[in-house]
């Protein structure tokens, strides 16, 4: 009895051969030079064609554009959870079985070293947005068989991937045709608000009070200790996006007092000004101009996004926006088995001349 070496891949669940094709590419970005936390200009960049966009030819095709939650980065898009094919897998599978009309599905790095960057400009983080917007979607246009305008051009995105999802659309709908979030951060006072007072609470006992003290302890570790520094941590950098200090870059204005937690009621209201639910009526004309707006979330969402879904949803209803809202049961977690779901919804939407 011996072991012998064999040609090919090893097959489920180790291997599943891709019937599209998925290009890693690397790119430096003129905008994300000189950032203010110093992180690389130089980006891996993540492009999705299904097999029937592969050869090359005069057709041309829509295009989705991926963004990633809080703390993620572009390469966990073809990590594996146990039993479970891998984000590009469930993609590819959906495209191979003809259950979707071909498209370029594009994955992009939006990560920073506070976690995240809401995809949005911030003198604290860097010009997230502009990267999006102006440098990577001209460069995919430029290189693959994209079909030219916002009308063929989508965005989708899961937590802080959703809020950005939401609001670039919002933002820039020369840029954006459609928009798909799963469980987007979105009604502020009850995904974020909730937190502050625990967040609070372990920076007195475990920190001084101080923010510059979990920062520094943090950095000391071996390892990222999510349950001692995540929430906290994830919040300031929300902060660094939402409200960046003008006279410190890299640092925040918090909309809490880290000594006594009093809410700093101004800081608050620019934080509520960028809530997907209060800017839909300001961005009404935007949110109209929609192919397809394409929402859900898990009845159980730990942080409670199921209802700035809701929330978000009653606006565009109140404001006959043409939408679809889907709650299912679940959590905010393990419900990455949607995605490609949401991604044909736009696809289908994009496709149209």
């Amino acid at each position: 009895m011996s072991l012998r070496r064999v040609e090919g891949f090893p097959g489920v669940p180790w291997d599943r051969p891709l019937a599209g094709m998925l290009d890693r590419i690397t790119v430096h970005s003129e905008v994300l030079e000189g950032n203010p936390l110093g992180d690389p200009a130089r980006r891996p960049l993540y492009v999705y064609r299904s097999p029937g966009a592969i050869a090359p030819g005069r057709e041309r095709f829509p295009t989705v554009y991926v963004l990633q939650g809080y703390s993620g980065q572009v390469d966990m898009w073809v990590g594996r959870t146990a039993f479970e094919p891998t984000n590009v897998e469930r993609l590819d599978e959906m495209f191979s079985a003809g259950d979707c009309p071909d498209a370029i599905v594009v994955f992009v790095d939006a990560w920073t070293s506070l976690g995240g960057s809401q995809f949005l400009n911030s003198s604290s983080t860097g010009r997230y947005l502009d990267y999006l917007c102006d440098e990577v979607v001209p460069f995919i246009d430029e290189r693959y068989p994209t079909m030219p305008g916002r009308e063929h051009r989508g965005v989708a995105g899961k937590s802080s991937g959703g809020y950005g999802a939401m609001v670039v659309p919002m933002l820039r709908p020369d840029v954006f045709g459609a928009l798909a979030s799963h469980a987007g951060d979105a009604l502020f006072e009850y995904c974020y608000l909730p937190e502050f007072p625990s967040i609070v609470r372990r920076l007195r006992d475990d920190f001084g009070g101080s923010y510059d003290a979990l920062l520094s302890k943090m950095r000391e570790g071996p390892t990222f200790d999510w349950g001692r520094f995540g929430d906290a941590f994830s919040m300031y950098a929300y902060a660094c996006a939402y409200t960046p200090d003008p006279d410190h870059p890299g640092r925040p204005l918090l909309p809490f007092d880290p000594a006594t937690g009093l809410l700093d009621d101004e800081i608050w209201r620019h934080w509520l000004a960028l809530d997907p639910v209060r800017m839909a009526e300001p961005y009404a004309d935007a949110l109209r101009s929609m192919r397809r707006i394409y929402l859900d979330a898990g009845r159980q969402d730990e942080f409670f996004l199921d209802l700035g879904a809701q929330a978000f949803s009653d606006e565009l209803t109140r404001l006959d926006i043409s939408h679809t809202l889907e709650l299912f049961d679940g959590k905010h977690g393990g419900i990455s088995y949607r995605y490609p779901g949401a991604i044909r919804q736009l696809v289908l939407s994009l496709r149209e001349p």
